[in-house]
């Protein structure tokens, strides 16, 4: 089977933004050659356009397979409507032009048999030259983005009795999916209120204290991954929810990612910030380095509280108000030493690399534009490679700006228009 790539690129004196406006509206009716245009969606939550063109009947469907509002990048799968083609996966960016204006590069990896796939690929030329034109007339009429305001749900608190006792915040029993909440090393759930109330106006959400923070209790031996899958499957019991949205920062993000490895079936989605491998990739001499830096002030007799200014240092960015701080200083002093020794033994203690084929879901990343622990490089190439990975992507990365480590505390307007904007488009 032949394969060629089609690429087409164009420059534009509208502003990257104004493009973008355009572009990212993935079943709207601003290509030249669309008659009729609708979205669909599939059982997985996947965006679908379903459109015909002028002087055709034939309908053709297209998935919507990544997304990336702060990288401009939009990228979709052919589905239905192309004759001969056995692959069609393609790609639009939009990036600043060094002269002003902007750049759009758009293409396409194209499969068919010989003859067809020349006939594919000069159409698709054709419509990617009519659309770059169609562009160059519309960016610069583009409306500008206007907040809006999200609704909040009331929350309250719950207690899991057993083994170990575990602390939830919730909000009202609504019927559909439950997500989830799981905070960092140096978190606790309380970090998740603004999320959460916002998520719980769209569908039942909890945010959980792991094991040993707030109220939840430490188990009786050291604690594994497994362990905390285990939790998240009682929470999910407990609240009687069908299916779960797991959304982690940090070491929650890598215990999310865990619970999707051997749960995958259990996710209608997946939102990861801050982190996702965590230590799951790293060789035993990078592991054991980190764990003894870490735990080192623990072995001098230090607590977290008294290691906690140095740590927020790490986690805050650069443009981090002092109420942000305070939040992140408060969090990381309340946790107790037996607790914190044993979440970093737990998270240099990775059973497994993950196979990124598993993840069936759709998967949302995000990390803050200064984030030292998992910068936008980092997060990106993650993002990148379970587009590649997985059987059917469905794929969003976003770098949240004037953001650290626990982005969702340091611009949590910004996070929640991500997450509600993921959320809403799920399978109830």
């Amino acid at each position: 089977m032949a394969r060629e790539t089609v690429e087409v690129t164009g420059t534009l004196s509208a502003s990257p933004e104004a493009a973008w406006a355009i572009v990212s509206d993935f079943a709207g009716k601003w290509h030249p050659a669309i008659a009729t245009i609708r979205a669909e969606h599939d059982a997985q939550g996947s965006l679908i356009r379903a459109f015909t063109v002028h002087g055709e009947d034939t309908v053709y469907r297209e998935r919507l397979t990544w997304l990336s509002h702060s990288d401009r990048t939009l990228g979709y799968r052919h589905l239905q409507g192309i004759r001969g083609a056995d692959a069609y996966d393609a790609r639009i960016s939009i990036q600043e032009a060094e002269s002003g204006g902007s750049t759009v590069r758009w293409s396409a990896v194209v499969a068919a048999d010989g003859p067809r796939l020349r006939q594919i690929c000069e159409g698709t030329r054709s419509i990617f030259e009519a659309g770059l034109a169609a562009l160059r007339d519309l960016a610069g009429t583009a409306a500008a983005e206007t907040a809006v305001q999200h609704p909040t749900a009331p929350t309250h608190d719950v207690t899991i009795e057993g083994e170990p006792q575990l602390a939830l915040t919730v909000t009202p029993t609504r019927t559909g999916p439950l997500c989830l909440f799981l905070h960092g090393i140096g978190g606790a759930r309380g970090n998740w209120l603004p999320q959460l109330a916002a998520a719980g106006a769209v569908m039942r959400s909890a945010a959980l204290d792991l094991r040993g923070y707030g109220g939840s209790a430490l188990g009786p031996k050291q604690s594994t991954v497994d362990d905390h899958c285990d939790d998240i499957l009682r929470v999910k019991e407990t609240l009687g929810a069908e299916r779960l949205v797991l959304v982690g920062l940090s070491f929650g993000s890598w215990i999310a990612t865990s619970f999707a490895m051997r749960h995958p079936e259990m996710l209608a989605g997946l939102v990861l910030s801050g982190g996702c491998t965590g230590m799951s990739e790293a060789g035993p001499e990078e592991r054991e380095a980190f764990r003894t830096s870490r735990q080192a002030p623990l072995a001098a007799g230090r607590t977290p509280a008294d290691f906690a200014p140095a740590v927020v240092e790490v986690l805050a960015g650069p443009d981090a108000p002092e109420a942000v701080r305070s939040t992140l200083l408060s969090s990381m002093a309340a946790i107790p030493s037996t607790t914190y020794a044993d979440a970093l033994a737990c998270f240099t203690n990775p059973p497994e690399r993950f196979v990124f084929s598993r993840l069936t879901m759709p998967v949302l990343m995000m990390t803050g534009e200064h984030d030292r622990l998992a910068s936008p490089a980092e997060i990106r190439g993650v993002a990148n490679r379970i587009l590649a990975e997985a059987e059917r992507p469905d794929v969003r990365y976003e770098t949240i700006g004037h953001a650290g480590h626990v982005c969702n505390v340091e611009q949590p307007e910004a996070f929640n228009r991500l997450l509600l904007d993921f959320l809403r488009r799920l399978p109830r």
